[in-house]
């Protein structure tokens, strides 16, 4: 098992895309953890933060601490009821922006392959064909280059998922402290992955909606991974 670093979480205030009496969709930061951790240091996260000022805000999905973007948290127990719901069938559509390091050879592709927990070594995930669970994520270069800018699709929600799948075709997403090799997980001073897009259901009108985390501005910059 790895030893986590220190968490030192950024004190920005709560970024909200949207509120109505059913849901509070945020933009989460880097470096802050979605739910509490077990331990006391790990008290401070999203939703923790969320609760403090929307004492009905409950959860239903999760980032990684690392990663930034949209997060919804639904406020009633009907809409709870109904998210977990949608998650679990994979309805929501999920549109993630990452750099990684090199240029694909293809304009666009897909990554199927099985993930599980590498047990001795947890968090992290691992590639087993014979028990890892069904993981598929859809991608196609926006900006190529040195490093370049992806789209990245998940059809499936595995824990790190994004990482391992780049990490397998040769692309690791710079900034990654579990996968990328030290000239790529020391290129920039956060994991450069994004959750830019989530469009769901909302749970009391049916409709669909989509929600946009505005891009960080380190996204727009220039990165030479070595």
């Amino acid at each position: 098992m790895r030893n986590a670093p220190p968490y030192h979480p950024p004190q920005d205030p709560l970024n909200i895309i949207h509120c109505d009496a059913h849901l509070l969709v945020l933009d989460k930061p880097s470096g802050l953890l979605s739910v509490p951790g077990r331990q006391l240091q790990h008290a401070d996260s999203l939703a923790s933060r969320a609760m403090a000022e929307y004492p009905d805000a409950r959860i239903a999905h999760r980032l990684d601490m690392a990663t930034s973007g949209v997060m919804v948290m639904p406020r009633t127990a009907s809409a709870l009821r109904n998210l977990s719901a949608q998650f679990a069938k994979r309805i929501p559509q999920k549109t993630y922006l990452a750099i990684v390091a090199g240029c694909p050879a293809d304009e666009e592709g897909i990554v199927d392959v099985p993930l599980i927990l590498d047990w001795p070594n947890r968090p992290l995930q691992k590639i087993d064909h014979e028990t890892g669970k069904p993981a598929l994520t859809r991608w196609r270069t926006l900006k190529p280059g040195p490093a370049s800018l992806l789209e990245l699709t998940p059809e499936t929600g595995r824990t790190h998922q994004l990482r391992v799948h780049m990490a397998h075709i040769g692309h690791p997403i710079l900034g990654d402290d579990f996968y990328a090799p030290d000239p790529q997980r020391l290129a920039t001073p956060r994991l450069m992955l994004h959750a830019a897009q989530l469009t769901i259901n909302h749970p009391h009108t049916g409709e669909p909606v989509t929600f946009i985390a505005q891009t960080p501005d380190l996204f727009a910059v220039d990165h030479h991974p070595g």
